[in-house]
């Protein structure tokens, strides 16, 4: 198995990414990704590029070890002390649909636990 093949696309788009990430702090955000971009680094055929991710204070909290997309977009994320940042204390979920469209949706944690 060709390990990392996105990680590469994924930091192409970690500016456009900190850029919504900071903005869905008070709305949800969406942004079409380019096909093209991920169909070059690895033909997921049948099973596309769709995904989830839920983090937590900047750690995943659903089982994203099923797409290779999705491990590389968060490896991207740790990566980036900018958006690292942003994630604590956050609730983040980050998904990309059937219509290639990459949604955020981000909520503080609560302080009361």
């Amino acid at each position: 198995m060709e390990e990392r093949k996105y990680l590469t696309t994924w930091k192409r788009y970690m500016p456009v990414i900190r850029l919504h990430l900071k903005k869905s702090l008070n709305e949800d955000q969406q942004f079409k990704l380019n096909i093209t971009d991920f169909e070059s680094a690895g033909d997921r055929g049948k099973s596309g590029y769709t995904f989830n991710i839920n983090m937590e204070n900047g750690k995943v909290t659903n089982n994203i070890s099923g797409s290779a997309v999705a491990r590389d977009l968060f490896e991207a994320i740790k990566g980036d002390d900018a958006v690292k940042a942003m994630l604590l204390d956050k609730n983040v979920k980050i998904s990309v649909g059937k219509s290639f469209v990459l949604s955020i949706k981000t909520t503080h944690l609560s302080t009361y636990r």
